[in-house]
């Protein structure tokens, strides 16, 4: 007979925890760390952040893992500083210094060459990334000095904001969609400037409709004796969600979606993802807009009636 697979060590917690990541450590060592400090058996992040960077980095428990494509493909909200002068071969402080230049430009200059950057356009992903190529990992490649031709992809700035230039460093304020780089953005606003730039400074102010004000950080949850109070900073999927309008549902149209079927449905949006609710059952799941006046299940809270 075969051995018996051992469960993880740790306890089934469930929730999400919205932490407010150090700089100089990977996401993956500020996710273990959070998970060591609630005794959490499985946990997973939402969307990684550079070393360097600090913010919002919301952290997935339990069962709630299986939600976290829902945070991945959301709108980031950023603050960021770019120095002017140097490139570097990472895009940010952490890499070598590959370039200088004098910086001899204006704020109007470095203004007008923001503007550019606002909107939809294709951004062409660094050489220092987790894409793929051919299964293989492109900071890989670029540790072993080797660059290859990246495909462009379309990338939207909702707000590129300007707040203040010292004749070098420029500080910025952006709201950005998913797998936008902010260290190309650095990169490129250098060149269009004709100087170089790179990231000195990152934090992620925000994540869909979740903000780093309501966020923990390691060293604040260490603080807490007690694991039970550690794990009060949890919150529920549904409290996370808020990035999507709620619709509440009759008793009867909630039992129709849990085993799978479109039911009606008031004050819905025009299309797009809901959080369903119920009087009876609480939180209910995700629903898509299926027509008028129906929605659709999803994903759902409970295993048996998931469609997702």
């Amino acid at each position: 007979m075969g051995r018996k697979r051992r469960s993880p060590p740790g306890d089934a917690v469930d929730g999400i925890l919205l932490l407010d990541k150090p700089d100089g450590i990977t996401s993956n060592d500020a996710l273990q760390q959070a998970r060591k400090l609630l005794n959490a058996r499985k946990a997973g992040h939402t969307g990684s952040l550079d070393p360097i960077a600090t913010g919002l980095l919301p952290l997935c428990f339990g069962a709630t893992t299986r939600w976290s494509g829902y945070f991945l493909g959301s709108a980031k909200h950023y603050r960021a500083q770019v120095r002017l002068g140097e490139s570097t071969d990472t895009g940010d402080s952490e890499g070598q210094v590959i370039k200088r230049a004098v910086v001899s430009v204006s704020q109007a200059e470095v203004g007008d060459a923001l503007a550019r950057f606002r909107g939809s356009y294709i951004q062409i992903p660094p050489m220092y990334s987790a894409i793929k190529l051919n299964g293989q990992p492109l900071y890989k490649l670029a540790r072993q000095g080797k660059e290859v031709e990246r495909t462009g992809r379309e990338v939207m700035v909702e707000r590129l904001e300007l707040l203040g230039f010292d004749g070098q460093d420029v500080d910025l304020e952006l709201v950005c969609s998913s797998g936008f780089y902010v260290r190309t953005l650095a990169s490129d606003l250098g060149d269009a400037l004709g100087v170089g730039g790179h990231v000195i400074g990152l934090r992620r102010l925000g994540v869909a409709d979740l903000t780093v004000s309501d966020a923990v950080t390691l060293k604040a949850l260490a603080a807490l004796p007690q694991v039970c109070a550690r794990r009060a900073h949890l919150q529920d999927i549904g409290e996370s969600l808020v990035h999507m309008p709620l619709v509440e549902l009759s008793v009867d149209a909630a039992f129709y979606l849990c085993r799978g079927q479109a039911v009606r449905a008031r004050n819905l949006p025009r299309e797009g993802q809901v959080r369903l609710y119920s009087a009876g059952a609480g939180f209910l799941g995700v629903g898509v807009v299926a027509g008028h006046d129906t929605v659709a299940p999803e994903r759902l809270v409970s295993p048996g009636a998931q469609t997702g």
